[in-house]
């Protein structure tokens, strides 16, 4: 029984707007990714095309392969700035494309001094045609810069 994997990684700051959640968006083919499966594609297998990674909210998307217990992990890492909480989740569905939006694994924390560096890990069933995504948010002002993040769907068969 193999274990099917999609791992993302962002290295390009991003910035996050005030207010609600955002999907992280994760570059195609990077170095430093792993794809094998194709679940983090430009050609979507709900038949749309990603034209640019850096402002279309399905970059952020895994479609998982196959049915199985998914463990999800990510690594986020904010910039210091006017934010008093900071914000994370999973979410199946995020854009609504299947199922509807479907969140878990939520985490509001304070900030520390300097840098914000955490990670996460959760557990869920995952199905073909019902995309995964890490969301974010902060209560700062004035967008905020995420200047590096992971994202990782591991299948595992049931």
């Amino acid at each position: 029984m193999t274990v099917r994997v999609c791992s993302l990684l962002l290295s390009t700051p991003q910035l996050i707007p005030p207010g609600g959640y955002h999907l992280v968006r994760f570059p195609f083919g990077a170095a430093e990714s792993y794809d094998a499966h194709g679940m983090h594609q430009v050609a979507q297998p709900d038949g749309h095309t990603v034209g640019d990674w850096r402002t279309d909210d399905r970059a952020g998307l895994i479609w998982p392969s196959a049915d199985g217990w998914g463990a999800l992990t990510a690594m986020i890492q904010w910039e210091a700035g006017g934010y008093t909480e900071l914000r994370d989740r999973f979410v199946r569905d995020p854009l609504g494309l299947s199922t509807g939006a479907d969140s878990t694994a939520t985490d509001h924390r304070p900030p520390s001094p300097g840098m914000q560096c955490f990670t996460k890990h959760h557990e869920i069933l995952v199905h073909p045609g019902t995309p995964v995504g890490l969301m974010v948010s902060h209560n700062a002002r004035a967008s905020a810069r995420l200047v590096f993040a992971e994202f990782k769907l591991a299948i595992h068969p049931v």
